[in-house]
């Protein structure tokens, strides 16, 4: 990115520019005073960076299927870089080809390099020392400024020889003493860490994840403090967060929220968990309830249920890929909108409990039975007509569903499904959650169980909800993983509906709340998991 300074730009400025002879009798630039020509430079350098500035821009993610280590032993240093080249063989030919293709920036995985079979000992031979991107560093030009680096380096130069700025996800390390309380026994920290280079190659962004998943804690640190990472483009303003960030308050809606990022870059290592929590179905939802683009991209091994990346806008996903059934590697393609909030196509605010509020009050039900979904007990009615208007309730939580089955089959059962609570399993989040969902069988005990397909198409569908919070993400699931992409609509009412007959059987439709003040008073945000 080009930057100008008008008081040298004004050293450049010709007195033929400011003066034309032919076209005025007394020439003024003589007598113009140096703020006024200063001024005009000032003018035409912010009209040389309005015609620099993009409208909208092409971008690139690439799900990975990473080689990983044959062992679980310690890596010597060279057996260690000689795995993470071959990754970042497979990664180099995503990124050329996308910059091929026009792309101006490209997202690879979290773990994308080496892999996640690591305990803190044994993927110290895979970490480098990342410095602050105020340094000004170019790895691909100066090497060895900071030390070892051949892993930067390579990325480095990935971006510089393709003119296109390169996202991956690489590991941190830190030294520390006694004087630091919280250095670790070993004498450094280690952190899951996310670099951008840009298309010249400089080191422009680096973050450290804040909320580790799980077993996590057993390689790498949080830093002290969330980082809240930005960087400016000729294409609109970027934010960086990994994974499992993504359900928290910091960084990520801080990001979006309060900094007013255009385009969220996301490394992820997902693991998909049917029905509200697959990678392209949360995500893309995301993207929609916050305003923003986001571009995901997702490791991909299917022994792990990891799939699912895909480049979103507020209204809709532009491009996603969802495959089980083959272990290959996959790059995205797709044009965005450089400042999405500018754009004709941007949601309207939607004041999200509006309908819903207006739905008479809950009543007891005997046809209410609970089930459990990812561990949280939700209440649930049944959907026992074709069509019709039910309402179902959790402590302070109604959801009220307007729909019309289409093709309704007899083999299949539906239920409206409520939680209002808080999550405490693999992390502590507040959830209010409405839900339109298959069973997996016409026993009701299978409400909530994993559901990949479904054979009975609706006609319409209008699901609402009195959510006590504004960050609510909607999410509809057809089936086979299936997204629907201008097939429905959140309206100012904060109805979600169908915007015509939806085109293939549904899974579920899901308003997914976050009620983030309910989350627990500064909550650690380390796993529960044992170190």
């Amino acid at each position: 990115m080009l930057n100008f300074d008008p008081l040298l730009f004004s050293v450049y400025v010709p007195s033929s520019f400011l003066c034309d002879s032919e076209h005025s009798r007394n020439c003024k630039a003589a007598a113009m005073a140096p703020s006024q020509i200063l001024v005009h430079a000032a003018v035409l350098a912010l009209a040389v960076l309005q015609a620099l500035a993009l409208d909208t821009f092409i971008a690139a993610v690439y799900e990975h299927a990473v080689i990983l280590p044959r062992t679980v032993d310690k890596a010597s240093p060279d057996d260690a870089l000689a795995l993470m080249n071959r990754n970042m063989d497979v990664l180099e030919g995503a990124i050329k080809e996308a910059a091929q293709q026009g792309a101006r920036i490209i997202v690879t995985p979290e773990d994308g390099i080496y892999g996640w079979v690591f305990t803190r000992d044994t993927i110290y031979p895979y970490l480098e020392d990342i410095p602050d991107p105020e340094v000004n560093w170019i790895p691909c030009t100066d090497p060895t400024r900071f030390g070892r680096a051949p892993v930067q380096e390579r990325l480095s130069c990935m971006a510089r020889n393709n003119s296109i700025y390169v996202v991956a996800n690489i590991g941190d390390k830190k030294p520390c003493n006694s004087s630091d309380p919280k250095c670790p026994s070993d004498g450094r920290y280690q952190y899951n860490t996310d670099v951008v280079f840009d298309s010249e190659g400089k080191l422009v962004a680096r973050y450290h994840k804040y909320n580790l998943f799980m077993s996590e804690a057993n390689q790498f640190n949080y830093p002290k403090e969330p980082e809240v990472i930005t960087f400016e483009t000729p294409f609109g303003k970027f934010g960086i967060f990994t994974c499992f960030d993504i359900l928290f308050w910091e960084p990520a809606v801080v990001l979006v929220s309060e900094l007013q990022v255009d385009t969220v870059l996301f490394p992820t290592a997902w693991m998909n968990v049917l029905p509200f929590l697959t990678a392209v179905e949360f995500h893309s939802a995301w993207a929609m309830g916050m305003g923003v683009n986001f571009l995901a991209s997702n490791t991909h091994n299917t022994t792990m249920s990891m799939t699912g990346s895909g480049i979103y806008a507020p209204d809709g996903a532009r491009a996603y890929y969802y495959n089980m059934k083959t272990e290959d590697g996959h790059l995205l393609i797709a044009e965005l909108d450089s400042h999405p909030r500018l754009s004709t196509a941007f949601p309207p605010a939607v004041s999200w409990s509006s309908y819903a509020s207006n739905v008479g009050s809950c009543l007891p039900d005997e046809n209410d039975f609970s089930g459990l979904i990812f561990h949280d007990q939700f209440t649930f009615t049944e959907l026992s007509k074709p069509e019709g208007n039910v309402t179902v309730c959790q402590k302070d939580l109604r959801c009220h569903l307007s729909y019309k089955m289409a093709e309704k089959q007899e083999d299949e059962v539906y239920v409206l499904g409520a939680f209002d609570g808080l999550h405490v399993v693999e992390g502590q989040y507040y959830l209010q959650i409405c839900t339109l969902l298959k069973c997996k069988s016409t026993d009701l005990s299978t409400c909530g169980e994993p559901v990949e397909t479904a054979q009975t198409k609706f006609a319409m569908f209008s699901l609402s909800g009195t959510f006590g919070t504004n960050y609510v993400f909607p999410e509809v699931l057809y089936s086979g993983v299936q997204l629907a992409p201008g097939e429905f609509e959140v309206l100012k009412d904060g109805r979600l509906i169908s915007k015509s007959t939806p085109t293939k059987p549904v899974v579920t439709v899901t308003l997914f709340g976050r009620w983030y003040e309910k989350d627990s008073l500064k909550q650690d945000p380390q796993p529960t998991a044992s170190l």
